[in-house]
């Protein structure tokens, strides 16, 4: 908790100052008349569902980040298909793999009995996102908050927008651009796969077929991933901290260990996000700092505000 509070005070000041830069309609203190007991809300909840399963902070981060790529932070991944609408979910990116929606659904609910009708799904989704980092001791920022929720969503963008984890770095770098991220918001972002866990599918490739891999790690996880088979078994993205929110990735980066080949690319051959990633390697109090600066950059991203959109009711459903 001591580690929390003073990583909040050493943000708070960045972020403070830009929030007042881009997306003017986002406040801090959106909620602060209408809703004030929402961030202690949504930190209880996430608290729970932590001490619950400590891997639920990754899969709620995955959601946040796939919401925000396709058409902006705006709740759209929450919408589960109907017979007359086609949500995300079932994306590529998404299907059988993006998981915690029903932890926003109890986030939601709560929030509704104290604030009825008042509280964006994409808002909570942000909270949720920032507050389950913290937990895992990750660094804490201030949300910038007023998003109001899609009536939309597009599975074809998220089929062509979500970065894979079979993307070379000009891919990356390029889906980041579009996005208005830089190379050096990608290569800290990234440092996400320090908590979380990955399907065989996706990394089944790497620990066969590729050479930049350090051969005892690719052998210790075949043992979980054989050529055919076990396409949904499980390996962790950080070799050895994967719930704890740190700065290991970049060391295993650095070791060849990279568990995906959109992690491992960032460590090859020269360039700027080379030097970052021996930075972030040698010094987590940098990394957590950048990352805390980008995740606020990222939940800026086209978001709806003022008569746009609308409040959920559901996360799941339009109104």
């Amino acid at each position: 908790m001591a580690t929390f509070t003073k990583l909040c005070v050493t943000f708070s000041i960045l972020v403070s100052l830009l929030a007042c830069f881009t997306n003017a309609q986002l406040s801090p203190n959106f909620y602060g008349r209408t809703c004030p007991t929402l961030q202690s809300i949504v930190r209880s909840e996430m608290t729970k569902a932590i001490n619950n399963e400590a891997r639920i902070g990754a899969s709620i981060l995955r959601l946040f980040f796939h919401d925000c790529f396709v058409n902006g932070c705006d709740g759209s991944i929450l919408l589960d298909d109907t017979a007359t609408f086609t949500g995300e979910k079932n994306a590529g990116p998404n299907k059988n793999s993006a998981r915690g929606f029903e932890i926003i659904d109890t986030i939601k609910t709560s929030v509704e009995a104290s604030c009825n009708a008042t509280v964006s799904c994409a808002d909570i989704l942000a909270l949720a996102t920032r507050d389950g980092i913290a937990l895992l001791g990750g660094p804490s920022w201030i949300v910038p908050l007023g998003r109001r929720d899609a009536r939309t969503a597009s599975q074809s963008a998220a089929n062509s927008q979500i970065p894979g984890p079979s993307s070379d770095l000009a891919t990356l770098t390029k889906m980041f651009q579009n996005k208005g991220l830089t190379l050096n918001d990608l290569t800290v972002l990234s440092g996400a796969h320090t908590i979380g866990q990955a399907e065989c599918q996706f990394f089944r490739t790497r620990i066969y077929n590729e050479t930049n891999i350090d051969t005892n790690f690719a052998t210790s996880r075949k043992t979980n991933c054989p050529v055919s088979g076990g396409d949904t078994n499980l390996a962790p993205l950080d070799s050895l901290t994967p719930t704890t929110f740190d700065n290991n990735y970049y060391n295993d980066l650095i070791a060849n260990k990279g568990l995906l080949h959109s992690d491992q690319v960032l460590f090859n051959g020269v360039g700027s996000q080379v030097s970052l990633v021996r930075t972030y390697s040698r010094n987590s109090i940098a990394f957590k700092r950048d990352f805390a600066a980008a995740m606020v950059k990222m939940s800026r991203i086209s978001p709806l505000t003022g008569t746009n959109g609308e409040i959920r009711k559901n996360c799941r459903l339009v109104n």
